[in-house]
Order: C-alpha cells, then sequence, then structure tokens
C-alpha cells in the first residue's frame, strides 16, 4: 500500500513521527505535512500565495515532504501534484493529534480537515487524534492506527465518508476497547483574555473550557471518558435534510421584486 501521512501539528511534530514508524510496517510512507503548526485552520485552502515545498530531514535521513500551507493543502498538493504521476494514493491518515478533535471542535480541526480533503479527493481517509496535550504517549494510538489501517483497507469506506479517531490518554491496560460514535454537540465556554506586552500594549489570548458533555452513551466525548477510542464516521455533506421540507414552506421566491 502507499499510503499518505499528514497532520496540523506540523512536520517536526512527535505525533506525525509516531505514525510513521508503525505505518511504514504495513506500506509504503509518503509524508506531505505543514512546515508549521496549523492547529484549528478548519478547511483552508491557500489561494492568493504560492505554496512552497521542501524536503525535510530527521536525525539525518529524509522523512517527507514540508509544505507552506494548510492540512488541506497538503493533501491537494501531494494527490494533484507531488504524487501525481505516480502509482495511486490507497489510504491517508492525519495526526497522530496531540489533543482531542471531538464534539464541535471537529469543525476548526485541521486533523479532520485534511482527512476530510482525502474523502473529497475520493482517498480513503482517517483522521486520529491522542486526547492529552501534556506529556503524551503515542505508542499505542500508532498501533492502532495501524490496526485501522487494515481494516480499512479489508472492509472499505464509502465514498464521501472518513473516520473520525479519538484515543483517551491513559495506559494502554485501561483502553477499555473501541466504539462506534456520533459526534457530540459539546462545545467550549470561551472567554478573551486581555493581557498586555512589555509596551503596555493590549492583546487578546482565546481560552476556553468545554461545557458538559451530553449524557447520550453514543457521544465522542462520552466514550473517552469511558477510556474507549472513539471511531465516528464523517460524510462532508452538511445539508441538515429534516429542515428542507420545512423551508420550502417559506415560498422564498428570488424572482419576485424585493423592496
Amino acid at each position: 500500500m502507499r499510503i499518505l501521512l499528514t497532520n496540523d501539528d506540523g512536520i517536526s511534530a512527535p505525533g506525525l513521527a509516531a505514525l510513521a514508524k508503525e505505518i511504514n510496517k504495513i506500506g509504503q510512507v509518503l509524508i506531505v505535512a505543514p512546515e508549521t503548526e496549523m492547529s484549528a485552520v478548519g478547511h483552508a485552502i491557500t489561494l492568493h500565495d504560492p505554496l512552497r515545498v521542501s524536503d525535510y530531514a530527521k536525525n539525518g535521513s529524509y522523512f517527507g515532504k514540508a509544505v507552506s500551507g494548510t492540512p488541506a493543502d497538503c493533501v491537494k498538493i501531494a494527490w494533484g501534484a507531488l504524487y501525481k504521476n505516480e502509482p495511486k494514493i490507497d489510504l491517508l491518515i492525519s495526526g497522530i493529534n496531540q489533543g482531542s478533535n471531538t464534539g464541535i471542535n471537529t469543525i476548526y480541526s485541521g486533523t479532520v480537515s485534511a482527512a476530510t480533503e482525502g474523502a473529497i479527493l475520493g482517498i480513503p481517509s482517517f483522521a486520529i487524534s491522542l486526547t492529552t496535550y501534556t506529556n503524551p504517549d503515542f505508542s499505542y494510538a500508532a498501533r492502532f492506527a495501524r490496526y485501522l489501517a487494515e481494516k480499512i483497507m479489508i472492509n472499505k469506506l464509502p465514498r464521501g465518508v472518513f473516520l473520525n479517531v479519538n484515543v483517551p490518554a491513559v495506559p494502554e491496560e485501561q483502553i477499555a476497547g473501541a466504539k462506534i460514535t456520533r459526534q457530540g454537540m459539546a462545545n467550549y465556554c470561551e472567554e478573551f483574555q486581555v493581557r498586555k506586552d512589555p509596551r503596555e500594549r493590549e492583546y487578546y489570548w482565546l481560552t476556553g473550557d468545554k461545557e458538559a458533555i451530553e449524557e447520550d452513551e453514543s457521544v465522542d466525548d462520552r466514550a473517552i471518558l469511558q477510556n474507549k477510542v472513539s471511531i465516528t464516521p464523517i460524510h462532508y455533506d452538511l445539508t441538515f435534510y429534516p429542515f428542507m421540507r420545512e423551508l420550502e414552506k417559506w415560498h422564498i421566491d428570488f424572482n419576485s421584486r424585493i423592496e
């Protein structure tokens, strides 16, 4: 298999290195990742600036290609330029992200958006995150990624569907299995802290804590609290179908004169 790896933490991130080491056991790894951290950029793509690509070395050996763009840019340029004339990419894995990508966070995540771009291009894809920012141990998450990659290649994913995976940051012996989940609606209670720099100029820093998690056992965050790996199937079709018929009753006529 030819497996494309990317992330939003940047090409030097330890989560990407751990993932590459494990995925090398099952296929040819191609790494195309942002040259700097691109967390929370969502599905942004670069249109008005050139993208620059350079070879990146780790421990004196070639590791992958660093791109001066977003995670979605990395997937696009890998598919549409860097490996366009080579054998097809069989699978895309985005991660291993440091910090969870659950609930509303899923919308903002550059990690998830890279997998979204893979699904748009028709590449079987999944995003994987480890739910901590402190002292991360990526070893189990990397092995789980390898296991899931093999499952996907055997069972296939529907067109347009990718998986969003979140691994609890607990010792491996405390992992209580995996659970198929839905994206929760837990949001963040956010605030901007006003601070001053050494020259007494004000600046703003966004902070926040996740609000109460739904009690529904099918929710991604609830699975994490139970020390279970959360696996959520996601589609990039954002249409809210149940409201379409009700919206038709509004009788919106764009051909009528609007005063």
